[in-house]
């Protein structure tokens, strides 16, 4: 049953971020923390989502270069801009996490930055799902290499990582093996400590440092 839980899970954290937008949430004038908490409070409304398994990122503008572990100070969302949402909510005790980019206004580049980082996510998935062995190192060098070939830079440490039951199987810091990172060699369809299949997020990252902009998207490889 993991997979369906998973799947369920995901497509309810997909209901909410799609109610995101038909509320009109995303508006200019608004802070990344104030998005952040409406974003919190509809999901308690819609849902009755109170614990997420990690920290819940709204950014915005400069600071969609900035990777997960950063925390850059809270920016007003402008009216031509580019912003992400990452978030992992815990629903009926089983993580989703995804990842998706907007752009208010019609600049050229930002909407490319955003399709771009789509289309590459759902190649890379792909690819990968083509395999029967994979090394997590060589999924995070494709994933590195999508970035290149669609003319930006792959903006994350990770590629992606492990979900599950809540919660997931944890790591001392310092330890990939349980990500998609260049250090982690081990293939990503071995199963866990107790025999059980493993589930993956593919994450995508992409930077335009000259424009100082960023996108952002994940959800779960199935």
């Amino acid at each position: 049953m993991t997979i369906k839980n998973l799947i369920k899970a995901e497509q309810i954290a997909i209901q909410l971020f799609d109610e995101v937008e038909k509320r009109k949430l995303i508006i200019a004038g608004k802070s990344e923390e104030e998005l952040n908490k409406e974003i919190f409070y509809l999901a308690l409304e819609m849902f009755g989502i109170e614990k997420h398994w990690h920290k819940r990122i709204v950014r915005c503008g400069l600071n969609t270069l900035h990777p997960y572990k950063e925390n850059p100070p809270n920016r007003i969302i402008q009216s031509d801009d580019i912003l992400f949402f990452d978030f992992g909510p815990i629903i009926e005790n089983w993580e989703a996490d995804l990842g998706r980019t907007y752009v208010i206004g019609n600049n050229p580049i930002k909407l490319k930055l955003k399709n771009d980082i789509e289309k590459a996510w759902n190649e890379t998935k792909v690819w990968v799902l083509k395999q029967s062995e994979l090394k997590a190192s060589e999924l995070f060098n494709y994933a590195v290499q999508k970035a290149n070939e669609y003319g930006w830079e792959f903006g994350g440490e990770i590629a992606g990582h492990l979900i599950g039951e809540f919660p997931h199987e944890r790591l001392e810091p310092g330890n990939y093996q349980l990500y998609i990172h260049p250090d982690n060699h081990n293939n990503i369809f071995l199963p866990d400590a107790n025999g059980k299949k493993r589930h993956w997020i593919l994450e995508m990252h992409f930077v335009d440092r000259r424009n100082k902009i960023g996108s952002f998207y994940e959800q779960l490889l199935k």
